[in-house]
């Protein structure tokens, strides 16, 4: 590993807020999940292509999938966020050390939740349209999701370059 020191930085408001917004979303992402098993078919979309419909269909079983992938997702990028020393940096120095690992850990912050959301979203709908209520996943889902994830790395990205 690098040879960078540890420095102890409490998680911003921010950062604190996005993972209560995280947690919330998963705990009712669950619960709608066990809400609805009961009125799933056995058989339910297990795949959508890029335009958001259906290309395979699955066992229902298959929507906690995503649940479990979404909470190893977030307890693996929440250690991250506690190791911004591992992180890789661009222009690290003396100065501007505390603030590059708060941006990076931010970074990682924003993403994990993004992405948390994003999963409970595509779950949600599969449960929609294995209920009748919906047809696909949207022809605007994947132009989004691609927007949201790449603005966030810019975003970041940009902001840790003008920091020298």
């Amino acid at each position: 590993m690098y040879n960078r020191p540890k420095l102890t930085i409490s998680k911003t408001l921010l950062e604190k807020v996005a993972d209560l917004i995280g947690f919330i979303v998963f705990i009712s992402w669950i619960g709608y999940l066990v809400y609805a098993w009961g009125q799933l078919p056995d058989q339910v979309p297990g795949h959508f292509d890029a335009a958001g419909n259906i290309d395979r269909w699955g066992s229902k079983w298959e929507l906690i999938i995503l649940p479990i992938i979404a909470a190893i997702l977030t307890v693996f990028m929440a250690f991250l966020e506690k190791h911004p020393e591992w992180h890789n940096y661009m222009n690290l120095n003396e100065s501007n050390i505390e603030f590059q690992y708060k941006n990076s850990r931010l970074l990682l912050n924003i993403m994990k939740n993004e992405i948390l959301f994003f999963l409970a979203y595509i779950s949600f709908r599969s449960l929609q349209v294995s209920l009748g209520k919906a047809d696909s996943l949207g022809i605007a889902f994947l132009p989004v999701f691609l927007i949201v994830l790449f603005g966030t790395m810019i975003f970041f990205i940009v902001r840790s370059l003008r920091k020298k």
